[in-house]
């Protein structure tokens, strides 16, 4: 179980080719990665910040509780933090265990604490200059919220 938190930029498949070399045992790996995402050519970057610390302790609970509800051999977590261009890689989360349904979903629920409760904050800058905050997102939270239903069942 890992997770990092980072400026650097990082190679996806590089990443994936480790996590899968690391998961002997493993009979599933799910991976997905968010990219920055530049809906209508209006958008010349993406900042996000973080409060050192912080966060990195926040995604490890998030991660030991999809380790203690699912059955996972191993997750890696990497959030890129600082100004990122369109199509950059945001986030890496990657999950193996012994089947695909408890790789899938804890790759899920994992992204969906990160979308919806991470301590990060993300500033669009338009290419004509101006910014804007990224506010929360209805369908976010609704993500969010069956998993807490499936805690409370």
């Amino acid at each position: 179980m890992a997770v990092r938190v980072q400026a650097a930029p990082f190679d996806l498949g590089q990443e994936t080719a480790a996590f899968a070399a690391a998961a002997a045992g493993a009979g599933a790996i799910v991976t997905f990665t968010g990219v920055v995402r530049d809906e209508g050519g209006r958008l010349a970057r993406m900042e996000i910040e973080h409060y050192p610390g912080m966060t990195e302790r926040a995604i490890a609970a998030i991660e030991a509780e999809a380790a203690a509800r699912w059955s996972l051999t191993a997750s890696l977590v990497i959030h890129r933090h600082g100004a990122m261009a369109p199509g950059e890689h945001i986030m890496m989360v990657a999950t193996a265990a012994p089947h695909r349904a408890d790789a899938f979903a804890a790759a899920e629920f994992l992204m969906d604490y990160l979308k919806s409760r991470a301590p990060f904050w993300k500033k669009e800058i338009g290419a004509g200059g101006g910014a804007a905050w990224v506010a929360a997102r209805a369908e976010d939270e609704a993500a969010l919220a069956r998993w807490q239903a499936d805690r409370r069942a």
